[in-house]
């Protein structure tokens, strides 16, 4: 029983402690991050439409509408081999 209490004390500091430690982030951060967040969505889309049958050259233009005012370049701030 004393272990179990034990066990559960120190797994509440653990937890108190870690979410303590999260830096506290500046909003030019705050904003990358969400662009990074919004262009893997747009990639993940991209992949969809690939999945499903269509042309290279339709998920391309899609991904590109998708990351407008996002990245720099043609593929929304990813290049890769086809």
């Amino acid at each position: 029983m004393k272990n179990s209490l034990l066990a559960l004390i120190l797994n509440a500091l653990t937890a108190t402690l870690s979410i303590a430690a999260q830096p506290v982030l500046d909003q030019a951060t705050q904003d990358d991050i969400a662009r990074h967040r919004t262009m893997a969505v747009a990639h993940e889309n991209a992949a969809k439409c690939l999945e499903a049958g269509k042309g290279d050259e339709v998920c391309e233009k899609q991904l590109q509408i998708e990351c407008t005012g996002l990245a720099i370049g043609r593929f929304c701030g990813m290049k890769h081999v086809h």
